[in-house]
């Protein structure tokens, strides 16, 4: 598998950006001179240039750098949200399918109430109910996205269930537990790292999207898409002020979709999600 990974050159150059933006985000401190939350009023609204390499904005604080920090908050929100959301899709995936009639009504009777909801919509009662933190972020997240993940670890474990071998141990009265820890989760870590990868960019679009309306982070924490929104006033004046942390979205996003595309093929390339 590493080697069909890495002869894919997708793959090779989407973890090459990955990897060399994460670095980036993490030796943010050491790769400026500044602080992220110093004001110099002096230097407000400098041009790009070898002192500011992006500029500075309306406070006199380096885009650059904040940039970066807004780059790492986006990674943890791409991890740490999607790690969950897709563990809980799993176990109640696996409930649903495994476990019988009534387990499986209940399990899919919320999981089509949360998907009925547009998502962004839920994620802001979400926030207008609890405010404006990272906590309330990676709860509207979970919410928005276990769903459909559940969905379909359901679908997968249904098919896995068909096999000759559990039905064989079913037979010889292995317990369900046993049977779910080894041979049903095993089958599906395959299916479990497609879906991580492919819900990461839209847990990076729904944190921006929340930030960008003013209902995600908050100053003076940093957000790419808390800095969008606080240079929308200056787009025409100064562009790179709100192109800067709007590109760094995109490439997350368009890097992460790529991986994520790309690992499926490798991984399971008869399923489409």
């Amino acid at each position: 598998m590493a080697k069909t990974l890495f002869h894919n050159k997708i793959v090779v150059i989407s973890m090459g950006i990955i990897l060399l933006v994460t670095l980036m985000a993490v030796f943010a401190p050491f790769l400026t001179p500044y602080d992220v939350e110093r004001q110099d009023l002096l230097s407000r609204l400098q041009m790009p240039g070898a002192g500011h390499l992006l500029g500075t904005d309306e406070l006199g604080r380096d885009v650059f750098l904040r940039m970066l920090y807004g780059t790492r908050f986006s990674l943890i929100i791409a991890i740490i949200p999607t790690a969950l959301a897709v563990f809980v899709g799993m176990l109640l995936g696996i409930i649903s399918a495994y476990y019988g009639k009534a387990a499986d009504l209940i399990i899919m009777w919320f999981a089509d109430v949360t998907l009925a909801f547009p998502g962004m919509l839920l994620a802001m009662a979400i926030m207008y109910t609890f405010g404006g933190s990272f906590s309330s972020v990676l709860i509207s997240i979970v919410i928005m996205e276990w769903g459909s993940i559940a969905r379909i670890v359901r679908s997968v474990t249904l098919s896995i269930i068909e096999n000759e071998y559990i039905q064989a141990s079913r037979t010889m009265g292995v317990r369900k537990n046993v049977i779910i820890i080894k041979h049903i989760i095993p089958n599906l870590v395959p299916t479990l790292i497609v879906l991580f990868t492919l819900n990461i960019p839209s847990s990076i679009l729904s944190e921006s999207a929340l930030s960008f309306l003013g209902i995600g982070i908050q100053p003076p924490d940093v957000s790419l898409g808390l800095m969008v929104n606080q240079s929308k006033g200056l787009l025409f004046q100064m562009p790179w002020l709100a192109l800067s942390p709007a590109g760094m979205i995109m490439i997350l996003v368009l890097t992460f979709n790529f991986f994520g595309d790309a690992l499926r093929d490798i991984l399971d390339p008869k399923t489409n999600y």
